[in-house]
């Protein structure tokens, strides 16, 4: 599956109108609809995997039942994905943080994560095992970025074994396919403190662990941050944050080896990127190198990189291709990451 890529900011954009679904939602964060040519293009690129993030509360009605129109759609670009030869990841995104990881909301959400991972899990059953699911995306209590409870750990976890149960209970390829649950945040240290028991399956040796890097924030994702240098080839101390270099990267990826890999439980790499600064870095060298070091850290650590594009091949945005043309925006970019990866 390495290396992979995000259809992001696409099928998990909200607030562009209300059920029955219509193309205008899908396009609601400004990127054109997915298309076959896309994924060919991905496909013709090197990637070998798409992780498509999708909303689904968006698209359900007050009992979770989940809009036909929307679940077609989804299975239709995710088709796109399978004739152009890529693995899918298919999973619920953040869709307005209702998966909050707490007692009081513990019930609810769980029965709401039953209603639809039952739902996807029939529509798919057929599938091979091309086709991936990911329970979850980022859980974490709204706006807080501290260490996890105890409280957060239980809930969190009983969230994963909550789509395990519910599409295994759905038989068919389903009972066997490979599921992906998440660590707490997606964050490596929390993982490793929060998650090393993975749930109950009653598959022997189909459990992922997904997590997610963007270190360090003020390089990869704060557009107002004056560090756009990074790693042993800045020149400038004034915009370089050592603390998050090779060293740390590696180290980090170690953990989920030791923790995961080694253990025998594959681990994928669900987002990593950064930004474009050039205000600072027309050529996009620095943005080149952590992009290509990541995906090579995390490779040979035995963890399956999975790009962060949200669209747009704009400054500030981590987009590769153009979308509306199905063409690469940055070929010596997705060059390096094909290469570190594969």
């Amino acid at each position: 599956m390495s290396p992979g890529w995000n259809l992001g900011n696409t099928l998990e954009a909200i607030g562009g109108g209300t059920a029955p679904f219509t193309v205008s939602q899908e396009t609601a964060w400004g990127n054109p609809a997915a298309t076959q040519a896309l994924m060919t293009a991905v496909k013709a690129a090197g990637f070998k995997s798409v992780r498509i993030p999708v909303a689904w509360s968006e698209y359900a009605d007050g009992g979770n039942t989940i809009n036909a129109a929307w679940m077609a759609r989804v299975t239709e670009v995710v088709t796109y994905a399978r004739n152009a030869g890529l693995y899918v990841v298919v999973n619920v995104h953040w869709d307005g943080g209702w998966m909050q990881p707490t007692y009081a909301d513990q019930t609810a959400v769980n029965a709401k994560l039953t209603k639809f991972w039952t739902q996807i899990a029939n529509n798919f059953k057929t599938y091979d095992d091309h086709l991936l699911f990911a329970g979850t995306n980022e859980v974490m209590v709204t706006n807080v970025y501290s260490a996890p409870t105890t409280e957060n750990c239980a809930v969190q976890n009983s969230f994963n074994q909550t789509f395990v149960n519910a599409v295994r209970a759905t038989g068919g390829n389903n009972a066997s396919r490979y599921l992906v649950v998440q660590g707490y945040n997606t964050n490596i240290d929390y993982t490793v403190a929060c998650n090393a028991t993975l749930p109950t399956d009653t598959a022997a040796s189909k459990l992922m662990m997904e997590v997610h890097y963007y270190d360090p924030y003020n390089f990869t994702l704060n557009a107002t941050s004056g560090i756009w240098q990074w790693g042993s080839i800045a020149t400038n101390p004034a915009a370089t944050e050592t603390w998050a270099n090779e060293a740390y990267t590696d180290a980090q990826f170690q953990k989920m080896k030791a923790n995961f890999v080694d253990k025998g439980v594959p681990v994928i790499l669900g987002e990593y990127s950064a930004m474009l600064r050039t205000e600072y870095d027309a050529p996009g060298k620095y943005r080149t190198f952590w992009d290509e070091y990541i995906t090579r850290s995390a490779y040979q650590h035995g963890i399956v990189p999975m790009y962060w594009d949200n669209g747009p091949a704009s400054n500030h945005s981590s987009g590769l291709f153009d979308r509306a043309t199905a063409t690469q925006a940055f070929p010596d970019t997705i060059t390096a990451i094909v290469d570190a990866g594969s």
